[in-house]
């Protein structure tokens, strides 16, 4: 599929001196084609959530345990092993479909927590808080990874002082709620949790690799990703300044379907190659694993 794509820009391996000159695949072209670079068989097929009745994307996944070696490395050169970890994940949205990359990860993450209390929350939210602030005074290291609604869902039910959790969003209000800027959602979880930063993660079926936020939405992405900016006129150009554009990722994770997407987010990247998401293009899907602004 890329070389086709490569193919019929007329760009050859030999055109590619740096980073800049790599052709970025549209990501779009994983609802619509196999995107493979191998005739390895498939061992699962993630997909994305989508809206009723639109088409939904598929990331066919020849070896999982580079996914599994991304998505803990990832984790861990940013925040510790995971054993440390008391891992919530408050997924509902995820949990109630199947294909989900996301869940994959955390419930890996979960089966790797040395905690018993580890584990997903579907509709029992006083457990949850219960379990939250028993562990939280007891100064245990906890991780509650939650869509964005339903962390607010939480915060509008409870109220906490939290000292020792990492509350982390990955986007999407799943058409529950309206869509709100990240500074707002931010501003609005710090208050319900009493939390002085909101972690954020950054990822997508598309993508093997998670860039994470410790605070000011503000990502950083592991080695072996790397995120730039294109051109909003001219998807072929990369921007080399700190000019807001749509946002292309390079993850070697993906070396066996496209590690080059074109995504459908808008950003910006700093001087130290960490990047911040500002929005999405125009009539581009809502999708469940990033926030939109408005």
């Amino acid at each position: 599929m890329y070389r086709s794509f490569c193919d019929l820009l007329y760009i050859h391996p030999t055109d590619v001196k740096t980073s800049n000159d790599i052709p970025f695949l549209p990501i779009q072209f994983f609802k619509t084609r196999d995107v493979l670079s191998t005739k390895d068989a498939v061992e699962t097929t993630f997909t994305s959530s989508g809206t009723t009745g639109s088409a939904t994307s598929k990331h066919h996944v020849t070896n999982l345990k580079i996914y599994e070696q991304s998505f803990n490395k990832g984790f861990e050169h940013f925040y510790g092993k995971i054993e440390d970890y008391v891992i919530l994940g408050l997924l509902p949205s995820y949990l109630e479909r199947e294909g989900s990359s996301l869940i994959y990860m955390v419930d890996a993450m979960i089966s790797k927590s040395k905690h018993a209390e580890s584990g997903f929350y579907l509709d029992n939210i006083s457990e949850l808080k219960d379990t939250l602030i028993k562990l939280d005074a007891e100064g245990k290291k906890i991780l509650l990874i939650g869509v964005s609604f339903a962390l607010l869902d939480l915060v509008e039910m409870h109220q906490f002082n939290l000292k020792n959790t990492v509350i982390m969003e990955t986007g999407g209000m799943k058409g529950r709620r309206k869509e709100l800027i990240r500074e707002e959602l931010h501003k609005q979880l710090k208050t319900g949790f009493g939390t002085k930063e909101i972690h954020s993660e950054y990822g997508m079926t598309e993508l093997l690799s998670q860039a994470y936020s410790q605070g000011h939405g503000v990502f950083k992405c592991p080695s072996w990703m790397k995120v730039l900016t294109r051109d909003t006129e001219d998807a072929l150009t990369i921007n080399t300044s700190k000019k807001a554009g749509g946002i292309n990722v390079i993850d070697l994770a993906n070396i066996n379907s496209c590690a080059f997407i074109a995504t459908q987010d808008l950003g910006r990247v700093n001087p130290d190659e960490s990047f911040e998401v500002i929005g999405r293009f125009d009539n581009s899907d809502i999708r469940g694993c990033n926030l939109m602004v408005l």
